[in-house]
């Protein structure tokens, strides 16, 4: 059975591509998260938000376009954003925005 997950594509108004999702993100529905990610060119915000659970599998996919990624998330994800290193490639910051000198 796949973990119900919403993936919203939209565009910021300096025409950065966004990628919302809600829901959880684990390996039942990776599949869909990847498609998003490799049919989307260029620098892309990926906004976790309203994501309640993500997995390693979840974070394997967000491994894998580390170099053109941008991490909204909420303080439930932060660490494990952290600790997988993720953030250490991608840069990571809240819904209130970017952090200067956390």
């Amino acid at each position: 059975m796949t973990t119900p997950l919403t993936l919203t594509a939209g565009t910021r108004p300096d025409g950065t591509a966004v990628l919302k999702a809600a829901g959880e993100i684990d390996m039942s529905n990776t599949d869909a998260l990847a498609d998003a990610l490799d049919t989307t060119p260029g620098h892309l915000v990926v906004d976790l938000t309203a994501v309640e659970y993500l997995d390693s599998a979840g974070l394997s996919v967000l491994f894998a376009h580390a170099d053109r990624i941008e991490l909204i998330a909420p303080a439930l994800l932060a660490p494990v954003l952290t600790t997988s290193g993720l953030a250490d490639l991608a840069p990571v910051h809240g819904p209130e925005g970017p952090h200067h000198g956390d």
